[in-house]
């Protein structure tokens, strides 16, 4: 049986009144807020198992726009239900089979074509966040429009050399206490990355923080954690302001 990787309470979070507002892309819905300019460069956020209306993905959402970009957080759960905070961790292996994080290609070939064609994007970028984190890692070997990612706190998963070929920039982030990812696991990735991988990349470990803990809302946050938690995320907007 696993363990409840999350140690904040996800059950309790504050209310967030969004500044964007919500669309329809083909066979997706999305959360979509825009800078105060007009721009030509967007990001993607892929959010976590809670889904693309949980509070803290739509303040991260907004916080992105607030830096410039035009972002967008497609439900990739494509209208199927998210995983709940009151759901049994032993029934998560069958969710998971059912909302696979390598298995969103399509989605993010449809959103990339909404940023480029409605919304005159000419460089994307992308962040996601724990099952969001696996979802980047993955496109990043994927879909060479992509022009940087971030992926916090996504489980690494198979070891096979194509695992490390990068297309483009991409910066990972973790929680020192996280117990779902291993600093075993990291330090493999990481000689993995030096042998095999031909773009930027970066791996950066956040003394004492669980999973889950970047994407907090301020008040959500507890005062030890929050320098940590407002360092990365300074790291997220920094990496892709130098690449998008």
């Amino acid at each position: 049986q696993m363990a409840d990787p999350f140690l904040y309470n996800t059950g309790e979070r504050s209310h967030y009144g969004c500044l964007g507002h919500e669309v329809q892309i083909e066979h997706i819905k999305a959360y979509v807020c825009r800078p105060s300019f007009s721009t030509d460069k967007a990001v993607i956020v892929v959010h976590d198992l809670f889904g693309w209306r949980f509070p803290d993905m739509r303040y991260i959402v907004d916080l992105m726009a607030g830096h410039g970009y035009i972002t967008i957080c497609p439900d990739f759960f494509k209208g199927t239900e998210p995983w709940k905070p009151t759901d049994h961790w032993p029934d998560f292996p069958d969710w998971m089979k059912n909302h696979d994080p390598t298995k969103v290609d399509k989605e993010a070939d449809v959103v990339v074509k909404y940023l480029k064609e409605q919304c005159g994007a000419q460089k994307i970028g992308i962040v996601g966040f724990s099952w969001g984190g696996m979802a980047v890692h993955h496109l990043m070997l994927k879909n060479p429009q992509l022009s940087a990612g971030v992926s916090l706190y996504g489980r690494i998963i198979r070891d096979s050399e194509e695992r490390y070929s990068l297309l483009n920039p991409t910066f990972f982030i973790f929680g020192e206490k996280d117990h779902t990812i291993s600093l075993d696991q990291i330090f493999l990735l990481e000689d993995k990355l030096k042998q095999y991988c031909k773009v930027p990349y970066k791996i950066k470990v956040y003394p004492g923080q669980v999973h889950g803990f970047a994407q907090l809302q301020p008040e959500d946050m507890k005062p030890d954690d929050k320098p940590y938690i407002e360092e990365a995320r300074r790291d997220m907007i920094d990496w892709i302001k130098m690449f998008v």
